[in-house]
């Protein structure tokens, strides 16, 4: 029986959620088939009924139904232990799971800051309203007041990427010599910048824009499997 994922769809096929391109990854890195399903944030109560709660991405394998990307990955180290290693370890898969707290909870929100205004365009037209009003009730103002001083922004986002500047600069990926789930999940919040905004958040001779060009490359290029930013006037026209 095949597996079958559940992630976000944005606007003109695009994928804009980071939590979606960590298991992508996760799956091409396993060799692992799949059938995608996109789902608009419009299609909540479908999700809902699915796995009891109304984030993406879902996996469904055979009767089991697995919500959140952390608990996916560690599901397909489970179910395929023949595969190779996400993790390496279960001391890896500790240090794997502190990583992605931190991406989560430290890089993500200083992200947000610098990519919320555009990344409203990479959505479906019929879930900008939803995402404007939640995203700025959890903030507390505008998407563009919430990036309207970018320097500022900028300052903070580059101190909290020191430790990832600092590693990277010694070694190929966060694995060491290879990637693992710990790549994935950092890269996953690069990725969703890199295609959420038209702007640069990277300098180019820093050792994670390097980094950045190697993860996009993986898999034959799974980085770019999908369009990048869309010009607003086109965004703007969708129906």
């Amino acid at each position: 029986m095949s597996l079958i994922l559940y992630e976000r769809v944005g606007h003109e096929g695009r994928r804009p959620s980071p939590f979606s391109w960590r298991i992508r990854y996760a799956l091409r890195h396993k060799g692992v088939t799949v059938d995608y399903v996109p789902m608009r944030f419009a299609d909540v109560e479908t999700v809902r009924r699915l796995s009891g709660q109304h984030m993406v991405p879902v996996l469904v394998d055979g009767d089991r139904v697995v919500h959140d990307s952390w608990n996916i990955a560690v599901h397909l180290e489970e179910r395929f232990p023949d595969r190779p290693p996400l993790f390496g370890g279960e001391a890896a898969r500790g240090m794997a799971r502190f990583i992605t707290a931190w991406a989560d909870t430290a890089l993500a929100p200083l992200m947000r800051r610098l990519i919320y205004a555009d990344f409203i365009w990479c959505l479906d037209a019929g879930d900008r309203a939803y995402f404007r009003q939640s995203r700025e009730r959890e903030l507390g103002m505008t998407l563009e007041e919430a990036c309207a001083d970018r320097a500022t922004a900028m300052a903070s986002f580059r101190r909290a990427m020191g430790p990832l500047e600092r590693t990277l600069a010694g070694q190929a990926f966060l694995g060491g010599a290879a990637p693992t789930y710990a790549d994935y999940a950092v890269f996953s919040f690069f990725q969703w910048a890199r295609l959420g905004s038209p702007g640069e958040i990277l300098s180019e001779d820093s050792a994670v824009h390097a980094w950045r060009a190697r993860m996009i490359g993986l898999f034959d290029g799974l980085g770019d499997l999908f369009a990048g930013y869309p010009a607003p006037q086109d965004a703007a026209a969708a129906p």
